[in-house]
């Protein structure tokens, strides 16, 4: 089959190289020239585990290709595969027209019959909107619209994309069911088959869902704080509730971050707005998540009344592991809260090794995570990167005295009792 992947950020990039594989002929599209060149010899726009090794497999049996020319990419396709990676703003606003504005540029140049497939996270009417900019531009063209929610995740995505549980597929014709189902069959037999709206919806109630769940568990674990539970001992109560069960997202730790989950929060509560609803829980999940994030600051001032006299190391700057990205990483919020107060800060991270322009002067960063506790007082594990679960503590213990350790996810479990270092967790008193 003849794919075009319209946006090549981290989606796109996956989508097209994991498409690729399966044998089929795909050209990746986007504007921006620099990542055409990059893609081109084999480099993706963002750190993702095998990613580059599956561009480089499709480049050289030539089953993959990238362009930034639209007459290029679409003259012969079968489907166009947008993949944008929605743009999101400091206040969790997407900025859909861009994605919009994108598509309409290539579809006066897309063949009679074309499927247009959708993937980036966009709010729920979304392709009917495509629809009808394509009913009244080019009605000859007798375009179809299908959705299919992006299900990735930073790190695993190639491993997600290859062998999902089940895909989500939204569509209005069975000319479009054939053709994605020929091309996703290799992929698994279990596609969960709806209409469009349903499919745009369905994006949003799982990360709605999954942000309540977030947000309920850290509210109880403060409450847990206070009156001397352990917010795990009450998490293994939950989970082994059989009307909630033991997959339920319900482990006490940071804030949610990055935006993915904020998003589709803020498109239900703007569309519920819309129609004069009132979403009393949903307009609630991003005041007590904003809140959660103050946790760690709070922490920290506890044990330092004076900041800028204190040192504190941080592991792990970005997103989440198995990414490069530092976009809407609480890590960095931190970092910025730290400088404002004045302290000494250290940084570590095994895959960021450029920091901000404005951070320079202010913080050092270190190749060695263990010399970044040297004079530090307090260490935040900030991304749970493998090789901080590894390091022996008493090499920590070597470099500093009395080191406090600030880990809202309880991820250094191996130091947790160690009686050298004071740990805090979400959700056990201290």
């Amino acid at each position: 089959m003849k794919v075009c992947v319209q946006g090549l950020w981290h989606l796109g990039s996956v989508t097209a190289a994991c498409i690729a594989s399966l044998g089929n002929k795909v050209v990746g599209l986007d504007f921006d020239k620099n990542i055409i060149q990059e893609l081109a010899k084999g480099n993706a726009p963002i750190f993702e585990p095998g990613l580059n090794d599956l561009i480089q497999l499709g480049l050289n049996n030539n089953n993959l290709k990238f362009t930034d020319r639209i007459i290029d990419a679409v003259s012969d396709i079968d489907l166009l595969w947008i993949t944008y990676d929605t743009p999101v703003d400091e206040e969790d606003v997407a900025n859909v027209e861009f994605v919009i504005s994108q598509i309409e540029m290539t579809l006066p140049h897309l063949p009679v019959g074309t499927t247009v497939l959708v993937s980036s996270q966009m709010p729920v009417g979304s392709v009917r909107r495509l629809e009808a900019i394509a009913s009244k531009n080019y009605p000859d063209k007798n375009l179809g619209f299908a959705s299919m929610p992006e299900n990735l995740r930073l790190g695993k995505s190639i491993d997600i994309f290859l062998h999902p549980d089940r895909i989500v597929v939204g569509v209005r014709k069975d000319r479009d069911r054939m053709i994605i189902h020929n091309l996703l069959s290799p992929i698994t037999s279990r596609i969960e088959w709806m209409r469009v709206e349903s499919a745009e919806m369905t994006k949003h109630a799982i990360n709605a869902f999954l942000a309540i769940s977030v947000t309920f568990a850290n509210e109880l674990a403060s409450i847990c704080e206070s009156v001397g539970a352990d917010a795990r001992e009450v998490e293994r109560g939950l989970k082994s509730e059989i009307r909630i069960g033991p997959k339920a997202y319900l482990s006490p730790g940071a804030a949610f971050a990055g935006g993915t989950l904020a998003r589709d929060i803020s498109y239900l509560t703007k569309i519920s707005k819309g129609f004069e609803l009132k979403s009393l829980l949903l307009n609630a999940v991003k005041f007590s998540n904003d809140e959660h994030k103050n946790w760690t600051k709070r922490k920290i001032e506890l044990c330092c009344s004076s900041l800028s006299e204190c040192s504190i190391a941080i592991w792990g700057l970005t997103y989440k592991p198995g990414t490069n990205t530092l976009r809407r990483s609480m890590a960095v919020e931190l970092c910025e809260w730290l400088i404002m107060q004045g302290a000494s800060i250290n940084v570590h991270d095994p895959v960021v090794k450029d920091l901000p322009e404005s951070w320079s002067g202010k913080v050092n960063v270190f190749d060695n995570e263990v010399e970044a506790l040297k004079g530090a007082q307090i260490l935040v594990l900030s991304t749970e990167w493998p090789i901080y679960k590894e390091i022996d503590p008493d090499r920590m213990a070597e470099v500093t005295n009395n080191l406090i350790i600030i880990d809202a996810n309880h991820f250094l479990s191996q130091i947790a009792k160690d009686s050298r270092f004071q740990y805090f967790t979400v959700g056990v008193p201290a």
